[in-house]
C-alpha cells in the first residue's frame, strides 16, 4: 500500500532531524560548545548561568511591567490607550541572559534558541495569557538578508513546540526596513516602527501572542498590536524572553547603549 502525503512528510521530517542531530554532534565533538554567559565549555548556556537569570520584579502593572502594589495597570497606563491587552516578561536583560541574547543575536548563535526559549517555556505559567497562536515580530527582509534568520522566529518555533501552541511566521510581516531601535529614546522609537506592519490577510476572532527577545518601551509591539487588531484580532499580548530593569522609584527605561533593538 502506497504511503500517504502526509506519512511521507512526517517520515521525512524525522529523517531530517535525525541527520541533523547527527551533524550537530560531529560539530560538537570537533568544536565543542561555550557557553554564551561565562565560555565555560561544554553547553551553550550552562547551568550556572541559567541559575543567575534574573526574573521581572512582581507584583507589576501587566501592561508596561512598572513594579508596583498590586497587578493592576497602572496609572500611567489608565491614561494611555494601546493596542496591548498586557506585556509579560520571563527575565530581566541583565547578564548572563544579555550575553547568550547578543549571541544568538549578532554572533550566528541559533542554536542558542533552544535553551533560551527553555526560559520563555518555564515563565509561561505566569503570563497566562489565553493564546490562540503566537507570532514571532518579523524583520524586513533587508534585515534577514543581512543577517542571515530571525532570532525572534527561531525562538517563537522552539517556544510555540515546548507550550503546544501554532505559530505563524507568515501572517504579520514588516513592511519597511526601519532603522535599528538602539540609541534611540522613547519617541524616536515610537516614530520609528509606526506603520511598519501589516497583516498579510484577515485575522478575525483570534487571540494573539506577540513574540520577541527584548522589549525596552514596547513600540515595535505597539505598532504590530496596531496592525493585528486591524486585522480582527480581539486579544494581543506581547511576550518577551527579557524586559530592561525598571527599579522602583525610577522613570520608565529607555534605550540604554546596551539594549539591542530589531
Amino acid at each position: 500500500m502506497a504511503q500517504s502525503p502526509l506519512a511521507r512528510t512526517t517520515a521525512g521530517e524525522q529523517l531530517w532531524t535525525t541527520l541533523r542531530r547527527g551533524a550537530q554532534g560531529l560539530l560538537d565533538l570537533l568544536y565543542p560548545p561555550r557557553c554564551a554567559g561565562c565560555g565555560r565549555m561544554g553547553e551553550l548556556f550552562c547551568a550556572a548561568c541559567q541559575a543567575r537569570v534574573e526574573q521581572p520584579p512582581a507584583p507589576a502593572c501587566p501592561r508596561c511591567g512598572r513594579p508596583a502594589e498590586d497587578e493592576r495597570l497602572c496609572p500611567t497606563c489608565l491614561a494611555t490607550p494601546s493596542s496591548l491587552d498586557a506585556i509579560a516578561a520571563a527575565a530581566v536583560f541583565a547578564s548572563p541572559l544579555r550575553d547568550a541574547i547578543h549571541h544568538l543575536k549578532y554572533e550566528n548563535g541559533r542554536s542558542l534558541a533552544e535553551p533560551l526559549a527553555a526560559i520563555l517555556i518555564a515563565a509561561w505559567q505566569r503570563a497566562s495569557f489565553p493564546t490562540d497562536v503566537i507570532l514571532p515580530v518579523p524583520l524586513h527582509r533587508q534585515r534577514i538578508a543581512e543577517r542571515g534568520y530571525n532570532q525572534s522566529a527561531l525562538l517563537a518555533r522552539a517556544f510555540g513546540r515546548g507550550v503546544a501552541v501554532p505559530v505563524d511566521e507568515k501572517m504579520l510581516m514588516r513592511t519597511r526596513a526601519t532603522r535599528q531601535q538602539v540609541g534611540l529614546d522613547r519617541t524616536e522609537r515610537a516614530h520609528n516602527v509606526a506603520g511598519a506592519f501589516v497583516c498579510r490577510g484577515d485575522f478575525p476572532g483570534k487571540r494573539v501572542v506577540l513574540l520577541d527577545d527584548v522589549y525596552t518601551t514596547g513600540s515595535t509591539l505597539e505598532a504590530c498590536a496596531e496592525a493585528l487588531h486591524n486585522a480582527g484580532a480581539i486579544a494581543v499580548c506581547g511576550f518577551v524572553l527579557a524586559r530592561a530593569r525598571w527599579a522602583p522609584g525610577a522613570p520608565a527605561p529607555d534605550a540604554a547603549p546596551d539594549v539591542f533593538g530589531s
